[in-house]
């Protein structure tokens, strides 16, 4: 038989295939009905075990795992099927209709943003690539940053999110779970660093480098090399730059950045620190109020799910019924609390999108937290 027989072959199996499916659907929504009047559960985990282990019992040794996984997605849009249709409005499903009405559209070129440092920090540099004609005020903390934006203080604030070399900025995630905060706008930035110092210092006269904890892990490699110098940490790589220009010390230097240079007067010593030359820093924009604003491809999510086996899979198997790509999953060990977990997760989807819509809500009902960021653009 040739190939393309066989292929025929396979379409004719298909075409009895399809009608099948949406027949099942079609029965599945009356069982939504049928729940929705007696006041009955979508999810029947005893039944879908049961049914689960009769199908791969039939199937055989050969095909049986195949035959678990087939069904386990087809019950799963069942059940997101269902609860689009009777399940009872979630949290989340208030807050997406809430942003969306919100009369800002386009997302704005100017605003009172808030950053953390000081003029020539990275920040600095995000939140011009965001807001081209912004004001910008400065805060000595993230914390302070958060604050700001939700006490309306300042209606915007821009914070790093995660390092492409350090991972996440963890600090930054608590803080938006601790403050009602929404982010509305994502970018990355290509982080360059150097060392710089007073101008006629030289790299072997150096006796202390100041820079903020992720740029000193970003250069680790290069700090290793050098012999008998102390590294402090400081709270950004502007303000370890403007520490070595106020010293007037040709012994100490600042892991930084070359505008930074100009800013404060030094020179670069070395411009080859870097471990990686594919270094970037992502950044959000957050707002107090929950915005959507227009073409926004992206939801931000921190979640907790039930401590037991298959619940993360359960979780993600929702995304992976719908066809979403999650770009992010990180796990986070919650304080105070043995192997317990909270997980950030990132996808590719709009929530203007009724079945992404009617998936965030299902994940909500199955999380024991469930915290829905925001749905934003990356530029």
């Amino acid at each position: 038989m040739e190939l393309s027989d066989l292929r025929d072959a396979i379409d004719r199996v298909d075409a009895q295939l399809l009608p099948l499916f949406i027949e099942r659907m079609h029965i599945s929504e009356q069982v939504a009905l049928y729940k929705k009047e007696r006041n009955m559960p979508i999810l029947n985990r005893e039944r879908e075990r049961a049914l689960l282990a009769r199908l791969g019992e039939r199937a055989g040794a050969d095909y049986e795992r195949a035959v678990y996984h087939l069904y386990q997605t087809i019950l799963e849009l069942s059940r997101t099927r269902q609860a689009e249709l009777i399940a009872e409005p979630a949290a989340v499903s208030a807050q997406i209709a809430a942003a969306l009405s919100h009369e800002a559209s386009i997302f704005p070129q100017s605003g009172l943003v808030a950053c953390q440092g000081i003029e020539g920090a990275n920040q600095q540099v995000a939140c011009d690539k965001l807001f081209p004609r912004g004001n910008i005020r400065y805060y000595r903390s993230f914390a302070e940053v958060a604050a700001a934006v939700e006490t309306g203080e300042c209606p915007f604030g821009v914070l790093p999110i995660e390092n492409s070399s350090n991972g996440s900025v963890r600090e930054v995630y608590s803080l938006l779970q601790e403050h009602e905060l929404s982010v509305v706008r994502s970018t990355r930035l290509l982080i360059r660093h150097e060392l710089l110092g007073l101008p006629g210092a030289d790299i072997s006269g150096l006796r202390e480098i100041f820079s903020h904890p992720q740029a000193i892990g970003q250069c680790s490699r290069f700090l290793a090399s050098l012999s008998g110098v102390k590294v402090t940490p400081c709270a950004n790589t502007a303000v370890a730059a403007q520490m070595v220009a106020e010293r007037h010390d040709p012994t100490v230097a600042a892991i930084s950045s070359h505008p930074c240079a100009a800013i404060y007067g030094l020179e670069p010593l070395s411009d080859r620190i870097q471990d990686s030359e594919n270094n970037y820093t992502r950044f959000f924009c957050i707002t107090r109020e929950k915005i959507i604003y227009d073409g926004a491809n992206r939801i931000s999510l921190i979640v907790a799910t039930e401590n037991r086996p298959g619940a993360l899979y359960e979780l993600l198997s929702k995304m992976a019924a719908l066809g979403v790509n999650m770009t992010k999953l990180e796990s986070c060990p919650v304080s105070g609390r043995d192997f317990e977990y909270v997980f950030f997760i990132e996808m590719e989807a709009s929530v203007r999108d009724a079945a992404v819509c009617a998936m965030l809500a299902e994940m909500e009902r199955s999380c024991e937290r469930f915290h829905f960021l925001g749905s934003y653009a990356e530029v």
